[in-house]
């Protein structure tokens, strides 16, 4: 909006044009980039992951579920719907779960199989 206010006040109408058109074209470009990665995602298996470790290494607090989808390159499992979980694993039986609160990641957890057979740590 404030870009076609300062187009307006710089240009006038043709500068409302201008505005309006650079919107578009910024709002295209973000929906044709949200099909091309579901895209992508919609043709891995649903809640796999080539490596947990590595995905969990790369998680960052405030990441919205595109940007996570992008790592996976694949769609998670719906673990809960109260909170937002989403889960994803890897042929190795690490798997990860995500906690999203309103679009955005809020924390997430690492766990591997081997871990009930591991000893405490000393």
């Amino acid at each position: 909006m404030v870009g076609i206010a300062a187009g307006y006040v710089g240009w006038g109408w043709p500068g409302v044009v201008l505005g309006v058109t650079v919107v578009v074209f910024w709002l295209l470009l973000q929906f044709s980039r949200s099909l091309r990665v579901l895209k992508q995602a919609a043709g891995s298996p649903v809640g796999h992951v080539d490596s947990a470790v590595m995905l969990h290494s790369k998680l960052k607090a405030g990441m919205p579920l595109l940007q996570v989808l992008v790592l996976t390159r694949s769609l998670g499992t719906r673990l809960s719907e109260t909170p937002e979980r989403w889960g994803w694993a890897d042929p190795g039986g690490a798997r990860v779960s995500l906690e999203f609160d309103g679009g955005k990641l809020a924390s997430w957890q690492l766990s591997r199989d081997d871990d009930a057979a591991l000893p405490p740590p000393a």
